[in-house]
């Protein structure tokens, strides 16, 4: 996560005598790549070539669609860390870790050979892990960088021994392989399923694997920008990957469960968080809760559109969330009063935007998993509108049609943009399969409902147990803050 200012970073102040040469090598690199990729995905689209490496490596809409957000994320911080990391006696470091971390995303997505698929999920958790520890005169980085790479030991571990079953059960080494496999033997699929799903769960930070995330604060801002916007969201690309075979195991239940009750939970703690840090992990793990929720729904475009939206959002708040650093007194949370004029225009608003999201997205059956995207829009636009219809500088005419021009404009930006991801990942078997509605979904949604109002309402601020249940479960490692503190 975002690191203090580094004047208060103890020995990291001190200066290297020698002048650091390779962020400004890497951030050209970066921005050269970059630019090269879109040029490739352009033509990739036009053109419909197949590129593919001795069936090791595979080239496709979604190769060089994370291609082209991981580069700009990476250019993004590699150009941002050349100044901010100034004086930083581990800045060269720092780069050649970005770097490391940077092209194991890139390789991992590449992959079609289980081998190279294994070793860069592994690789990209050895240099996160680095880079939350970059700084070696800090006890407690080094115990951070511990700490999450027994986690990320861990679901590497999880994933090679599902994906070597996979593999041998099927005498099948390749995704492409193992993807027509699943048709035909679906028997012992259970096991490397659940074991996929795992190590999914642990990249995340989702209960209950969280814990690695919230002691992750000794990395650099830049290093946290990374990290937020681009580790945990391997989870979403992972997932994506071995749709075919979480589809014919029937697992989706599992993720559509799990990310449920960690996007309820995380937000839950979020609110009740006092610095900016910990207010941005609770944030980024209740977004990847609703990430593998929406893989659990059968939208793995979804998950993908939502993930590439987190990452732009997250890097930008971590970027600039030393702007957010001040020094206030405690004060006492707003109470939410809405009359039944505003609780009119919020339910009108939020029902119009929902049907608006499912014409322009085409999911107007509302007999299956679809209704629960069109819902969270609901949601959103009801939540966006109330924000508008409480200002008291406004008037009501003002705040009409502010409100539908926002929504208007936002479920249209949105809708394009899930529309343009679904036609980049035409060719990624199964990015898009509705499940049918059954009572756990219903049930279940109820349930995110309920929290949801209980959320916006307060009502958890008078459970003092619901308090410091939500607070012991948003502690990090305890070596990891001010343990070594003289």
């Amino acid at each position: 996560m975002e690191s203090y200012p580094i004047s208060s970073l103890g020995n990291q102040t001190q200066k290297s005598n020698i002048k650091p040469i390779l962020p400004s090598i890497f951030a050209s690199i970066y921005w050269f790549l970059l630019l090269a990729n879109i040029s490739a995905l352009i033509y990739y689209h036009t053109y419909s070539p197949s590129w593919t490496g001795l069936g090791i490596f595979r080239i496709s809409g979604l190769t060089l669609l994370i291609w082209t957000t991981v580069l700009f994320f990476s250019s993004i911080v590699g150009t941002y860390s050349k100044n901010y990391l100034t004086g930083f006696k581990y800045q060269n470091r720092f780069s050649l870790l970005s770097f490391g971390f940077t092209f194991s995303v890139l390789l991992f997505v590449l992959s079609n050979h289980i081998l190279p698929l294994l070793l860069s999920w592994f690789a990209m958790g050895i240099f996160m892990a680095k880079l939350i520890g970059v700084n070696q005169d800090w006890q407690e980085a080094k115990e951070a960088e511990k700490f999450s790479l027994r986690y990320f030991f861990f679901g590497s571990l999880l994933l090679t021994v599902g994906v070597l079953i996979l593999s041998f059960q099927n005498n099948q080494f390749t995704l492409s392989g193992l993807t027509n496999a699943y048709e035909n033997n679906t028997s012992f699929l259970i096991l490397p399923s659940i074991l996929i799903i795992l190590a999914a769960l642990v990249q995340s930070a989702i209960y209950p694997f969280h814990k690695w995330l919230l002691s992750a604060m000794t990395s650099p801002t830049p290093a946290s920008a990374l990290m937020h916007a681009g580790f945990v969201n391997g989870s979403g690309i992972l997932l994506t990957l071995f749709a075919p075979l979480l589809i014919a195991s029937n697992s989706l239940w599992v993720l559509f469960v799990i990310g449920g009750i960690t996007a309820i939970v995380a937000q839950f703690q979020k609110l009740i968080q006092v610095n900016v840090k910990h207010k941005l992990a609770c944030s980024t793990i209740a977004q990847m809760g609703f990430m593998i929720m929406q893989c659990g729904l059968g939208f793995f475009n979804a998950a993908i559109a939502h993930l590439i939206l987190h990452g732009f959002y997250k890097a930008y708040l971590f970027l600039s969330s030393g702007e957010q650093v001040i020094q206030s007194s405690p004060v006492a949370s707003p109470k939410i009063k809405i009359t039944f004029i505003q609780a009119l225009a919020v339910g009108i608003f939020g029902v119009l935007g929902a049907f608006l999201f499912a014409y322009l997205t085409g999911k107007t059956n509302y007999s299956d998993s679809s209704i629960f995207l069109t819902l969270i829009v609901a949601i959103t636009v009801g939540q966006a509108t109330y924000n508008i219809v409480k200002e008291k500088t406004l008037t009501y005419l003002e705040k009409i049609g502010i409100s539908a021009v926002l929504f208007l404009l936002g479920i249209s930006t949105y809708a394009m943009f899930f529309n343009g991801i679904t036609y980049l990942l035409a060719d990624v078997p199964m990015i898009q399969v509705k499940q049918p509605l059954d009572a756990l979904q219903i049930g279940f949604g109820l349930i995110f409902l309920l929290g949801f109002f209980i959320m916006k309402l307060g009502v958890y601020r008078k459970s003092a147990w619901l308090y410091v249940m939500f607070m012991n479960l948003s502690q990090p490692y305890k070596k990891t803050v001010h343990y070594y503190k003289k």
